[in-house]
């Protein structure tokens, strides 16, 4: 591919140290490589960071409307392309488009706590294997982990049509059919139940669980995404105007990827109670934790399960801050023996 030379940007030092995004969005380089993200391609004029990562090329002051399902789907393509070798990648219509700066954060904070348990090293290749409950339709931590890393991965998921468009992307991109395969979940209600066997070791388990707890309750919240990434502008002296976005949600996502019963803390709850009954046989159980709220009741649900350790691990990207909860229930010299060759 052709390269351009990057452009003077503002580094993004909120986002992890080896995240190859925080230098921004060379919009030149990634037109170059997918010219279909020209169409979506605007310069911001009012100078508004509006990107869920907050990664704009501050000198171009270019930028996508993030509010549009289409430009971001582009701007993933592009990135895919350019940074991940993933020539071919699509999502079915009204499913989530992730922003990628903040899955790939996922992939290098658990590869850092992989690394604390192997003398400092992050552990690469096809014999570290983590487990993605819910890939989604968009199969992206999978295509992370590996083209970063090289580990193989096995993706969970409930609804089967998100299932069937992951396969497609594997079989459109051939170096992915050996380093991840796909478990439908018969069983909602279950987590790790059909999914771990006997014989498994997983390095890790990874989840971006559902945050709300109904589908009312997804829908306000996504309106009003729309609302700030669509209607806010700045005025001559600097004060934001706001106006109502039609009820469009373009954010995508199926009840499954947006909402549950108990919302994110019940669901993680779940996930907590589960896991003790694989205690032996994943090394880090981890997951994202969007409220902060919620950490004193799974730390507390930790301390009935009798996990031998917890950390929590804080990421933030722009406005938006996360956090990941890993735990384990292996004793120091155990995690010391993992084997991750």
């Amino acid at each position: 591919m052709e390269k351009i030379k990057p452009k003077t940007i503002t580094e993004k030092t909120n986002l992890h140290p080896r995240n190859l995004h925080r230098l921004g969005y060379n919009f030149e380089q990634l037109i170059v490589n997918y010219p279909e993200l020209q169409h979506f391609v605007a310069t911001n004029e009012h100078n508004i960071d509006s990107s869920p990562a907050s990664l704009r090329d501050e000198q171009a002051k270019q930028t996508v409307d993030f509010s549009n399902p289409e430009a971001v789907k582009a701007l993933n393509k592009a990135l895919l392309i350019t940074y991940y070798d993933i020539q071919n990648w699509d999502i079915p219509e009204n499913y989530l488009c992730p922003p990628i700066p903040g899955r790939v954060d996922y992939i290098h904070y658990v590869a850092d706590l992989l690394a604390s348990n192997n003398n400092g090293i992050i552990p690469e290749g096809e014999n570290v294997q983590v487990l993605d409950i819910g890939i989604g339709a968009n199969c992206i931590y999978p295509i992370l982990g590996n083209s970063i890393y090289g580990w193989s991965f096995v993706g969970t998921e409930i609804d089967e049509k998100a299932i069937q468009n992951c396969k497609k992307i594997i079989e459109a991109n051939p170096r992915l059919i050996d380093a991840i395969s796909l478990q439908l979940q018969t069983e909602s209600r279950f987590i790790f139940k059909n999914i771990i066997t006997s014989e498994d070791k997983f390095a890790l388990t990874i989840c971006n669980p559902p945050f709300h707890s109904s589908e009312a309750e997804a829908t306000k919240s996504t309106i009003r995404k729309i609302n700030n990434l669509q209607n806010t502008k700045t005025t001559t002296r600097g004060r934001a105007e706001q106006s109502e976005a039609k009820p469009i949600l373009n954010f995508g996502g199926q009840n499954a990827e947006l909402w549950c019963d108990g919302g994110e803390l019940g669901f993680i709850t779940e996930m907590i109670y589960e896991s003790a009954k694989y205690p032996m046989q994943c090394l880090w159980f981890t997951t994202l934790v969007s409220k902060k709220e919620n950490l004193s009741s799974l730390y507390k649900t930790l301390n009935k399960v009798n996990v031998v350790e917890v950390k929590t691990i804080d990421m933030a990207q722009g406005q938006k801050t996360s956090r990941i909860l890993a735990w384990t229930f292996l004793s120091e010299a155990q995690q010391k023996n993992w084997k991750f060759e």
